[in-house]
């Protein structure tokens, strides 16, 4: 809250005690009657738990009692109620200074230094530099400081004091970090507004329910991710229907939120649709620490790797299955080319070539029919050289792709134990050795991290006892804290591998639960494609039989290339 108030709607009717002026002041302001007086009040959430002594009304009463007694001018309140004093950018100082740079301020008052902010580099160079500079005199009462009294002692130990202010916020700092890190670490939400598409429960507010109205339109967005529309196109949607957006949805509902009220209640945005997108708590896990800071100073939100956040899984129901979640991820990480026409196509992203493993670009002709959209290898395109083509029409690759599908799912609709045991068995044939690799690699990670341990204490042990030099001390220390990061990264990569590995029976479960939705699919659809599919690579054409052979092979979620010739073989026989 920012405020700029006239002396005149401040009353004193409990007067607080006044600090005796500088003996040369000059109580007439003559000359000066034109400027004035800025108080300037703040208070922050962690000072207002120290009582009504640091309240902004207490402020008021001690800034103008002081003014009235040693008769300031024109004084004008600058408020700024709930803001830290480690951060300058505050409304109401701000606009403070800018009457300063405008020459219309005399004199600046505040209840004492800390008031002013607690980072003692900037208050020292406010209070030596720029006050000075725009021939402004600053008091800061309780702490006895007056800038037009240079050689008082007070004014030399003001220095001490505004580190003792900064240490104060450090310390304030480090005790809410701790008491947000205990709490995160057991699985508490941290975040005080709850996700569209949730509410808090009334019997207890850090249990989240669903809110079935707003998480219908979650289960739109994602839908509509699969089916292969962009944030844009999907926010396009939602305007037209005229779906409220999230903070209308809210605010309709009588709930708080930091927002202020939308002059287009069903104007989305394509950023706030991305937003829902990549919210893993619709999965029905908590997370806690996707954010950090560098410092108490620099208070800008900075992404935390996935691996350093906090997740807690089951927390509360869910809107959106796992696989659905990680396959619109994958979706978004995909750049889907157009053609010059704008056109794009639902296999974008999915298509790559057999031989060089790059992707294949979408084009078109150049009479930009649609039948004669197509994709050609990326390699092929920059370097002839390099890569044959691997060129396929765009209708052909749909034939393809839906033959090879209807295969499948009529294959497991039929003979689904025999399907089952099969890829159990190629599923375990081509990850035993996988895993078993990966383990050494664990192993051998985790060793190292042990021995970079002791190193680190051998080095110290030889630095202190004088018979390795500060120099080489350093240059060791550095180095084994480069690769030490490096091993503490392979082995989370690692750990994560041999879980996806060691997770594929259950993928054959979800695999088959999938497939039973599209037996005897005849058109494919971009959301059938994604739920299914994974990767299609694609061979270079085949014309030894005079005529022009394509074929294809398709890497499905979760399974992987299926045997789909050696079934049918089977079953025939």
């Amino acid at each position: 809250m920012t405020q700029m108030i006239p002396s005149d709607k401040i009353s004193s009717a409990n007067p607080a005690k006044a600090v005796a002026p500088y003996k040369e002041v000059n109580t007439d302001m003559t000359g000066a009657t034109d400027k004035i007086t800025a108080l300037y009040c703040r208070l922050s959430q962690e000072d207002e738990r120290s009582g009504e002594s640091l309240s902004i009304e207490n402020q008021k009463e001690i800034l103008m009692q002081y003014a009235r007694e040693h008769h300031f001018t024109n004084p004008v309140f600058f408020v700024d109620d709930g803001y830290s004093g480690t951060n300058f950018d505050r409304p109401g100082f701000q606009q403070m200074i800018s009457e300063m740079e405008a020459g219309h301020v005399n004199v600046a008052l505040t209840k004492d230094l800390s008031r002013l902010g607690r980072n003692s580099s900037l208050v020292g160079l406010y209070t030596s530099m720029t006050f000075p500079k725009y021939g402004v005199r600053y008091i800061a009462i309780n702490d006895n400081y007056d800038s037009d009294d240079p050689n008082s002692i007070n004014n030399d130990f003001a220095g001490i004091k505004n580190w003792f202010n900064e240490f104060y916020a450090r310390d304030t700092s480090r005790k809410i970090r701790a008491v947000q890190r205990a709490k995160g670490e057991k699985g508490a939400p941290l975040t005080t507004n709850v996700p569209y598409g949730y509410v808090k429960d009334p019997n207890d507010p850090k249990h989240w329910v669903v809110d079935s109205e707003a998480a219908e339109v979650v289960k739109q967005i994602f839908n509509m991710c699969m089916e292969g529309r962009g944030p844009s196109q999907i926010a396009n949607i939602l305007r037209e229907n005229k779906v409220l957006t999230p903070t209308a949805y809210q605010k309709s509902h009588g709930r708080n939120v930091p927002n202020p009220d939308p002059e287009d209640p069903y104007r989305w945005n394509s950023s706030t649709v991305v937003h829902v997108l990549e919210r893993r708590e619709y999965t029905g896990c908590i997370v806690n620490f996707k954010t950090y800071t560098n410092s108490i100073w620099d208070k800008k939100q900075r992404d935390n790797p996935i691996e350093n956040q906090a997740i807690f899984p089951d927390s509360h129901e869910r809107i959106i299955e796992d696989d659905v979640f990680e396959k619109v991820q994958k979706i978004r990480e995909q750049r889907h080319r157009k053609t010059k026409t704008g056109r794009t196509s639902m296999f974008s992203g999915l298509v790559f070539c057999s031989d060089c493993g790059e992707r294949l670009y979408y084009g078109a002709t150049n009479n930009y029919r649609t039948e004669g959209a197509f994709f050609d290898c990326s390699v092929h395109w920059k370097h002839k050289d390099k890569c044959g083509t691997h060129y396929i029409r765009e209708k052909v690759l749909y034939e393809l792709v839906l033959q090879h599908v209807q295969l499948v799912t009529g294959y497991i609709y039929r003979h689904e134990e025999h399907f089952r045991r099969v890829m159990e068995e190629q599923l375990h044939a081509e990850s035993a050795n996988q895993i078993a690799a990966n383990r050494k690699a664990l192993d051998r990670s985790r060793k190292r991290l042990s021995e970079l341990d002791r190193l680190f204490i051998k080095i110290y042990e030889d630095n202190a006892n004088g018979k390795l030099s500060d120099e080489r001390f350093d240059m060791l220390s550095r180095t084994y804290e480069a690769e030490q990061k490096e091993l503490e990264a392979d082995v989370i990569r690692i750990e994560k591998e041999i879980e996806v590995q060691e997770r594929q029976i259950k993928n054959i479960e979800s695999f088959i639960q999938k497939s039973s939705q599209y037996v005897g699919i005849e058109e494919l659809t971009p959301y059938a494609l994604h739920e299914l599919v994974k990767a299609i690579y694609v061979d270079v054409p085949d014309k030894s039989s005079g005529k022009r052979t394509q074929h294809i092979h398709i890497q499905y979620d979760g399974l992987g290339f299926i045997p789909l010739n050696e079934l049918l073989a089977s079953e025939k026989a």
